[in-house]
């Protein structure tokens, strides 16, 4: 036979792995126990996250949405869940602008021409992404034909794990040289 507090703590399982909201029924029918007992159990809970820490509530709330039920972050704390995933969780770069940055880290400065030319694709949506993301800068702009000339940051290198372009893997080899781009 369960007690209340392990059916509290099977529930809380059951909503911690959730993806969508549980409706009651769900829950119920998951942890074999009349959906008015669930109901209490969820009530329960629910008090228990709000009272928490002297009435302050804990991180996250318990809300019914969508028919069911779900954990949430709680609104209080949503500044620490923001800095969390604007600084551990960056985007992922496409495979375009992966490309695209490599060869600025390897033949830098260069320029969007040369950069087009040897990945043999429009590149002046990735270069801004790359801007944007603050992995690519713009250099200079040559004398001889006004191009502005890209270079990678500072940060592009704390992103990779290395202290100088020198720490790279050896694949210049297989770039085309500074002759065959122009």
């Amino acid at each position: 036979m369960q007690t209340d507090l392990q059916l509290r703590a099977a529930i809380e399982a059951l909503l911690t792995i959730a993806e969508t909201p549980l409706a009651l029924v769900t829950i119920a029918g998951a942890l074999e126990v009349p959906i008015k007992e669930v109901k209490a159990e969820i009530e329960a809970l629910q008090q228990d996250y709000d009272q928490a820490h002297d009435g302050l509530g804990r991180g996250f709330e318990l809300r019914e949405v969508g028919g069911g039920w779900r954990l949430f972050v709680r609104q209080s704390h949503d500044w620490g869940v923001k800095q969390l995933v604007a600084n551990e969780n960056p985007a992922k770069l496409s495979q375009a602008a992966l490309e695209t940055l490599a060869v600025v880290a390897y033949r830098q400065p260069i320029s969007r021409g040369q950069i087009s030319s040897i990945r043999g694709v429009n590149v002046d949506s990735v270069i801004r992404t790359l801007i944007s993301r603050g992995l690519v800068t713009e250099l200079y702009q040559d004398s001889e034909t006004g191009a502005s000339m890209f270079g990678t940051t500072e940060q592009m290198l704390e992103v990779l794990g290395i202290n100088t372009l020198a720490e790279l893997p050896a694949i210049s080899p297989y770039l085309p040289d500074q002759d065959n781009i122009d």
